[in-house]
């Protein structure tokens, strides 16, 4: 029990900063480009309750981690929040632009890595505090979590941002074909995370992530 709620405390700002973000993030972005929906339903906003789904970001993620826990390995961590409301067809050139407020939350989500990974290089720098450990701790977190979402929502598969960036560069005839996919796109995420294919997809990915990071900045 102990474990878990260390665990927990050094996970929680992460995940909560990184699904938080990145919907907010979608919600600039689509009154940038003419969409007021999401402002009107209170959603740009960088307070997480308006935007916390209880199955998505507090149930799945404890799950992971209590499984994790009790299982004394590791398990990659993920979620999700409340999807903010966007009505494409209010936005100024909605096929174009569908694509920058997509693309808005894994640009977020890479922001964040980002910030994440000069945490940790600071952690090694004052490696004599006592605080070293912790904000390091939290920092790879930080960076694991925003990884994950980023590539997990750049995957072309409506509803998933990839999906929308997918629609937003296909022509007309194909792009209206392949968001018809966008009613089976969860039950098809699911599918492929519970048959393990979601992480095989996903932990070469953000470990290759991971590794341009470390290059990067010298972790």
């Amino acid at each position: 029990m102990q474990e878990f709620i260390s665990t927990l405390t050094i996970w929680a700002l992460p995940v909560l900063l990184a699904i938080t973000l990145h919907e907010a993030a979608h919600g600039y972005a689509a009154r940038h480009f003419g969409d007021r929906t999401a402002e009107l339903a209170g959603r740009i906003s960088l307070n997480p309750l308006r935007h916390i789904d209880p199955m998505g970001t507090l149930v799945v993620p404890a799950l992971i981690l209590v499984t994790s826990s009790l299982a004394a390995g590791s398990a990659m961590l993920f979620g999700w929040a409340k999807p903010v409301p966007v009505n494409f067809g209010r936005l100024r050139n909605p096929k174009a632009d569908m694509l920058w407020v997509a693309a808005a939350g894994p640009l977020a989500n890479l922001a964040m890595a980002i910030g994440w990974a000069l945490l940790f290089r600071l952690a090694v720098l004052i490696s004599d505090s006592e605080y070293a450990i912790p904000l390091a701790r939290m920092a790879d977190a930080g960076m694991q979590i925003n990884a994950v979402l980023m590539i997990l929502n750049l995957l072309p598969l409506p509803p998933l941002d990839g999906g929308r960036i997918a629609v937003s560069l296909l022509p007309a005839g194909p792009a209206y074909k392949f968001a018809q996919l966008e009613p089976y796109g969860f039950p098809i995420l699911l599918l492929l995370l519970f048959t393990g294919i979601l992480g095989d997809i996903l932990g070469p990915l953000v470990a290759i992530f991971r590794f341009v990071l470390a290059i990067v900045f010298g972790l």
